[in-house]
């Protein structure tokens, strides 16, 4: 017995857009979620070789929760590759400045670590408000 995968052209043929409301969950829930559909975990499709994911939006990030002391000792690090050049910001800061890129860290870090790891976070859109501009797409809700 064989097993036929379909070509990346049938794939984004049954492509599908879901909506995530991030207000009041927890920002794993909503990552969790979100990698699942972007990596394609929730098709009969799926192959790990190929992005068979869907594109999620997730909206109201300025509203997601942090579990426990999250919000006063998780720290968001990175490396400007010049000597001496890590730099911390507490989870309060950024979460104050820019949420949406705590949504998009928490998402791409379970996304696997592989070529394909670009292409699926480029399906993933983040918004402040309850409005986006992807209404053409006639996107589906997921509750959490």
């Amino acid at each position: 017995m064989s097993t036929r995968f379909l070509t990346a052209d049938e794939l984004s043929a049954i492509d599908k857009w879901y909506v995530i409301d991030a207000a009041d969950q927890v920002l794993g829930r909503v990552a969790t979620k979100a990698a699942t559909i972007l990596i394609g975990k929730h098709r009969p499709q799926y192959a790990p070789f190929l992005v068979s994911g869907d594109h999620v939006i997730i909206l109201n990030a300025d509203k997601i929760k942090l579990t426990g002391l999250k919000l006063d000792s998780k720290m968001y690090r990175h490396h400007t590759l010049y000597p001496g050049g890590l730099r911390e910001v507490a989870a309060r800061k950024m979460y104050a400045t820019n949420p949406d890129r705590m949504i998009r860290e928490a998402v791409l870090g379970m996304l696997p670590k592989n070529k394909l790891r670009k292409r699926m976070v480029k399906r993933l859109k983040v918004y402040f408000g309850g409005q986006h501009p992807h209404s053409a797409q006639q996107p589906s809700e997921i509750k959490l």
